[in-house]
């Protein structure tokens, strides 16, 4: 077994202490810094910057809002108040919304809602009920690298003692030993999966390790993966992978990490690198004593003495069990009989299972369980919740379906150049240093870069390429402004007219359809419509019509009313009669054409 010599563990301690690498890549949270969800009240947004409600009101009023304590407004506005006070907003992701059990006496249950920060977080706790908890890892790296070659080895050479009977179980998740420590390993291997959970509001990694091979060195997706472990201030422990091939070349590699600001300790840098190889099976124990002794200067600690919450990992339907769900539990400890609450589904705890699918009685922080008993299957990054009673559960399941609801609809979007632009107009953004580069990389935009621009609310500028199918409906998915270029000025010119707040957005028209006016049609108390038949395409109730006479736009105006026969329709397509109402227009004629598009930003 491997053990550190006292200058390694000397090494290690310095460069995780405060002032490290770990102190930097732990979250903080920052004064003058608020989540905010995509709709609220302004009484709520009072209490969320901690001022009186009055006082947001006057300046919402500056603003030209006129708004009562109840009433509703969007996190545009929000993040605007919020600046006036020096609080700057971000958006909260739909599924950190969680749900806090509060019961009044005169009123019943009732609900407030808090962030998973705040659900997890242990300031406050008294320190006598706070315990140590095993790390939590995640392995990533480029493709051929060797992550899952790893894991297999950790997985098999460090199952917990006593378990070598039970049969590993594919949940997602599960435990190894190490001196008599646990450590937990998520069994998704790969930097899309870490932020695809990221994107949903999950943050459950305390340790990422990075798996580079010895004789291939830096590839594309190890500095993909390095800006996604940066984003999610997660520390990195590098393990030099196939050393024992010919041609390994660990100089070369460090020599490639130190170019992405990751500088090996033995060359004088705060990262710490361990040569393994996963086909013999050697280093496995001196990387796991490096992780464990990261988790030790993290200081992480729970309080098992709590209702059980806790991040899903993964969840499927399964036929003779119904939905099952690999949870992992980050607070508090679970137990079978639970009301468990996960998103908008509630339901009681009937069954767990361990990672070796054995029975369990219950399962403490940071522990990963097969979970049994819900109506129907979550999704992997929604958060679990025990609750006292099925009342409560069901308090808060239908007050987290309204929030998902009322964010449906307020259509939170992403940023894009004009949001910049205006945002710099407002005073928002007030300064350059506000403004970085996420990511860089070479090759077609893809669904990786994608994620991690969503949950980094950044856009994506593409010189000279585009993106490839996945990357493109992960766009669309993801609500994520993609900017295409193939001449460098055009991109220099467009980020500093954002900047400086000058970008205006262009629009282009998109056709839709044409249809032919047959005749003028009297309609009681919606005066003259035109009673026309599709030629091509559809019209669509809400699109803008230009009318042509004679080949030449006589009117242009919005659709008001689309009806065929009686009723009322929203579009109409080509073959089909129906009658068209054009805003601003009644005086139609036999003969006219009328042609339907939509207005898209460029």
């Amino acid at each position: 077994m491997a053990v550190l010599t006292p200058e390694q563990e000397a090494s290690v301690r310095t460069q995780f202490a405060p002032g490290g690498q770990a102190a930097d890549a732990k979250p903080k949270v920052a004064e003058g810094k608020v989540e905010l969800p995509p709709t609220l009240s302004v009484k709520e947004l009072a209490e969320y910057l901690d001022v009186k409600t009055v006082d947001i009101i006057k300046e919402l009023m500056k603003n030209g809002v006129m708004a009562n304590i109840n009433q509703q407004i969007d996190f545009d506005t929000a993040a605007i108040v919020a600046d006036s006070f020096g609080v700057q907003a971000s958006p909260m992701a739909m599924d950190s919304a969680i749900a806090e059990e509060v019961v009044s006496e005169g009123d019943g249950t009732q609900v407030k809602l808090t962030t998973r920060s705040e659900l997890f977080s242990v300031d406050g706790e008294s320190p006598e009920n706070l315990k140590t908890r095993p790390p939590v890892v995640a392995v990533m790296g480029h493709v051929d690298h060797g992550k899952t070659s790893l894991l297999d080895a950790v997985r098999q050479t460090k199952v917990a003692v006593g378990e070598a009977g039970g049969i590993t179980q594919s949940i997602g998740a599960y435990v190894v030993e190490e001196k008599g420590r646990r450590i937990v390993f998520l069994d998704t291997p790969g930097h899309e999966a870490f932020t695809a959970m990221r994107a949903r509001g999950a943050q459950v990694t305390d340790v990422a390790v990075l798996v580079v091979a010895a004789d291939d060195g830096v590839m594309p997706q190890t500095i993909e993966a390095i800006s996604h472990v940066k984003a999610a201030q997660v520390p990195i422990v590098v393990a030099i992978n196939k050393i024992d091939k010919e041609g390994a070349n660990p100089d070369r590699v460090k020599q490639g990490l130190s170019e992405q600001g990751l500088v090996p300790e033995d060359w004088g840098g705060q990262t710490v690198m361990v040569p393994v190889s996963a086909k013999q099976k050697t280093g496995i124990s001196e990387l796991l004593e490096m992780i464990l002794l990261v988790a030790d200067l993290q200081d992480l600690k729970a309080n098992p003495a709590k209702l059980a919450a806790g991040t899903v990992i993964d969840a499927h339907l399964e036929k003779g069990r119904g939905a099952v769900a690999t949870v992992l539990v980050q607070s508090g400890t679970l137990h079978i009989g639970d009301n468990l609450v996960v998103g908008h589904i509630f339901g009681k705890v009937r069954a767990l299972l361990d990672d070796r699918g054995r029975k369990m009685k219950d399962a403490g922080p940071a522990t990963p369980a097969v979970v049994t008993g819900l109506p129907d299957v979550p999704t992997a990054g929604d958060i679990f919740q025990v609750v006292s009673s099925e009342k409560v559960a069901r308090t808060i399941a239908g007050q987290r379906a309204e929030q998902y609801r009322v964010a449906t609809l307020a259509q939170t979007r992403r940023v894009t150049l004009a949001d910049l632009s205006s945002q710099v107009g407002k005073g928002v953004v007030k300064d350059l240093n506000q403004i970085k580069i996420v990511f860089e990389g070479v090759g077609p935009v893809t669904e990786s870069d994608i994620l991690l621009a969503a949950v980094s609310n950044a856009l994506v500028i593409a010189f000279n390429v585009k993106p490839d199918a996945l990357g493109q409906k992960a766009a669309e998915r993801e609500k994520v402004d993609i900017r295409t270029y193939d001449v460098v000025y055009n991109v220099t010119n467009d980020i500093e007219r954002a900047i400086k707040g000058l970008y205006e957005p262009t629009f282009v028209q998109v056709w839709e359809g044409r249809a032919d006016v047959l005749t003028p049609i009297k309609i009681p108390k919606l005066g003259i419509i035109a009673g026309s038949r599709v030629q091509d395409g559809k019209i669509t109730s809400g699109s803008t019509a230009k009318l042509l006479r004679d080949s030449k736009p006589i009117h242009e105006g919005q659709i008001t009313g689309l009806k065929r026969f009686k009723d009322d329709v929203k579009e109409v397509v080509a073959g089909l009669e129906c009658g068209i109402r054009i805003d601003g227009y009644q005086d139609y004629q036999e003969g006219d054409v009328i042609e339907s598009y939509q207005v898209k930003q460029a």
